[in-house]
């Protein structure tokens, strides 16, 4: 999930926020309760896409102050930001262990799905699963807590809005959303709307030329929105997190930034950066699937990024240069486990699929390499389609690639 330059790590693609199961109904379906809790939902739903804020804390528990005060400030950090949609779908009830009232009030624990679309985005939902706890008073129900599942390891997926005000800058391709200083939101859009055209020049126009940037303002948010450990995101610099949706539906895609790393970056590596996550989002409808090596789509998003920069082999894959001067030559394409955040040699694995797409682009041509990558969304084994790419067998290609890694790094 990083790339290097220059020794410094920058970024790469994460798998995607945890979501719901992807066919799930409610234990509760046709009962009365379920259509009052539905409802519940649809009420609450349609307040915040309204900025209705009194009636949006008229579902909230009253006697749950503690929750009620964060749901204020999730409605009021929310303001800003361009919602098309918004929608909650109850999953299930009797979600996760939930203890008895000391009062008697009758709850309910609920796995719920949000979706929310942003205007001029997103043309599919982002979706991501809440658990909550519904319980009844006066005949009404209300939501009362989100984090009562937490000790079974039932967490609600945490939002930038859940974190702190969000800002909005618009760019010419690129919307941000952040906690952070204005000024350097701005200095991220102008990175994006860099790399748009770069991306487009190089994967072309199937897909929506536009990109949506997070921006946390700590490494404990970045870890918070990835669901993951702060410390294995520590030197990365940003990550593109994507779901996809069912019947071959376009992504949602965001660009997280890490802001602590992405400061430590030159203007070059900010750039190089973005465009790398840039391309992630072009290519996710195509070819993000179980079939695509870690290689090829990590290699071709750093091949997007380095392919105008005018920097040497050398200078763009300074570790694996050194490994090679050695008398270390990999001896494979990297395995897809070599691209986990905690990997020995990531740095080298970056530069190992970034050396095997820039081949097949110089050796054949740019259009190899993206129809390659296509292909491979298709299924069929990488020998499969490499021997239909480029006539060549995995291992046939893989001797290829170490001549050309000696030759360019040696």
């Amino acid at each position: 999930m990083v790339c290097a330059v220059g020794g410094a790590l920058l970024g790469g693609c994460a798998p995607g926020r945890p979501g719901p199961p992807a066919a799930a109904t409610a234990t509760t379906t046709d009962s009365a309760t379920a259509r009052a809790l539905r409802a519940l939902l649809d009420q609450r739903a349609a307040a915040l896409l309204h900025h209705d804020r009194a009636a949006f804390l008229a579902g909230v528990d009253p006697r749950a102050e503690r929750f009620r005060a964060r749901q204020t400030a999730m409605f009021d950090d929310l303001a800003a930001v361009p919602l098309a949609a918004w929608s909650y779908t109850l999953v299930r009830t009797g979600a996760f262990a939930l203890p008895a009232a000391a009062d008697g009030t009758p709850r309910e624990a609920a796995e719920v799905r949000l979706g929310y679309r942003l205007t001029g985005y997103d043309t599919e939902p982002v979706a991501s699963t809440a658990y909550l706890t519904l319980a009844r008073r006066g005949g009404h129900w209300y939501v009362a807590g989100d984090d009562d599942g937490v000790p079974s390891g039932h967490r609600t997926a945490v939002q930038l809005w859940d974190q702190g005000p969000v800002h909005v800058v618009r760019g010419a391709h690129s919307l941000v959303l952040g906690l952070g200083d204005p000024a350097t939101l701005r200095g991220y859009a102008k990175d994006a709307d860099r790399a748009v055209p770069e991306v487009t020049h190089a994967w072309g126009t199937g897909w929506p030329g536009k990109v949506v940037v997070e921006a946390p303002a700590t490494l404990d948010q970045v870890a918070a929105l990835l669901d993951a450990r702060a410390g294995d995101y520590r030197d990365i610099a940003a990550v593109t997190t994507g779901e996809l949706g069912g019947d071959a539906r376009a992504p949602a895609d965001r660009v997280i930034i890490n802001p602590a790393a992405f400061a430590q970056l030159s203007a070059f590596g900010r750039q190089v950066v973005l465009t790398h996550e840039t391309t992630h989002v072009a290519t996710r409808l195509a070819t993000t699937t179980p079939t695509t090596p870690r290689w090829l789509s990590e290699g071709i998003a750093d091949w997007v990024a380095y392919r105008d920069s005018g920097r040497t082999a050398p200078e763009i894959a300074p570790e694996l240069t050194a490994d090679v001067r050695a008398g270390r030559v990999p001896a494979a394409l990297p395995s897809d486990a070599g691209f986990a955040a905690t990997a020995t040699g990531l740095a080298q694995a970056y530069e190992d699929g970034w050396l095997a797409c820039r081949m097949i682009a110089d050796q054949w041509s740019p259009g190899t390499l993206t129809a390659f990558y296509r292909a491979m969304a298709k299924g069929g084994t990488v020998d499969a389609r490499l021997r239909a790419a480029v006539g060549l067998s995995l291992p046939e290609f893989t001797a290829r690639w170490r001549t050309y890694v000696e030759g360019e790094l040696g």
